[in-house]
């Protein structure tokens, strides 16, 4: 028995990127990259990852919680890496290793359908409430535009569609590749308002340790492998019918 708890306890203290088993944070609730459709895990982010690790010969271990929470257990060592729409920015890359990007979009302000005549962009949001994600990078890209301090801007876990077809708030701003497939699912009345203001270049983070870059250089390489081959573009029509993983 002695034998027994000691093995486990060197079996814990291997470090996670040495691992056969690669944890993939993800909140579960970002149609259509990551959500839960009769009690199952899915969506473009999932896809991704179950073939990436087709790829490296690895396990994909899928993590759920709030997508405030995701950075948090990175930096703790909870999970490996975060399947969610994680933008590349100064910051994060201070602080992260990340992949190469694998999806291309921009950021773009929603509105209740009816509404878009008048809140008709970015720079129609002056003197409004708009919504966002907790944690997500859109609240840092709205508090840097020069009018920011004449913007509204209201955090929420979820529901930032609710929020905006209900009049609560009267815009949101999320990715254009979530928004236009959010309008089409959802029977809210929701609508684009304007063009995307700012570019996304969405990657995969690990830690900076040399075990997590060894197997972040192992992710990207998959993601190069799934680059040349088609099959990032083929989970991409699946879920948008377009290619998002290209410029």
């Amino acid at each position: 028995m002695r034998a027994l708890v000691v093995a486990a306890a060197l079996l814990t203290a291997i470090p996670a990127a040495q691992a056969e088993t690669i944890r993939v944070g993800m909140s579960g609730g970002y149609f259509p990259f990551t959500f839960v459709q009769q009690d199952k895990l899915q969506g473009f982010e999932v896809d991704v990852m179950n073939a990436v690790g087709e790829v490296t010969g690895d396990d994909i271990e899928f993590v759920t919680m709030s997508f405030s929470g995701l950075v948090g257990a990175l930096e703790a060592g909870r999970i490996d890496t975060i399947a969610n729409q994680i933008t590349i920015t100064p910051e994060r890359e201070a602080k992260f290793t990340f992949t190469q990007p694998y999806v291309y979009d921009g950021a773009q302000v929603v509105v209740k359908d009816g509404n878009q005549d008048e809140v008709t962009g970015v720079e129609a949001l002056k003197g409004r409430s708009v919504a966002v994600n907790l944690g997500s990078n859109f609240e840092q890209l709205l508090r840097e535009l020069p009018y920011a301090d004449e913007i509204n801007i209201k955090t929420y876990e979820s529901n930032l569609a609710q929020e905006t077809a209900l009049g609560r708030v009267d815009a949101f701003v999320m990715d254009r590749v979530s928004a236009a497939q959010l309008i089409k699912e959802t029977p809210l009345p929701l609508a684009l308002a304007g063009e995307p203001f700012s570019e996304i270049r969405n990657a995969l983070p690990f830690r900076s340790d040399k075990e997590s870059k060894a197997l972040a250089e192992k992710v990207d390489a998959a993601i190069t492998t799934l680059k040349e081959n088609g099959k990032l573009a083929e989970i991409s029509q699946k879920w948008f019918e377009a290619d998002i993983t290209k410029k």
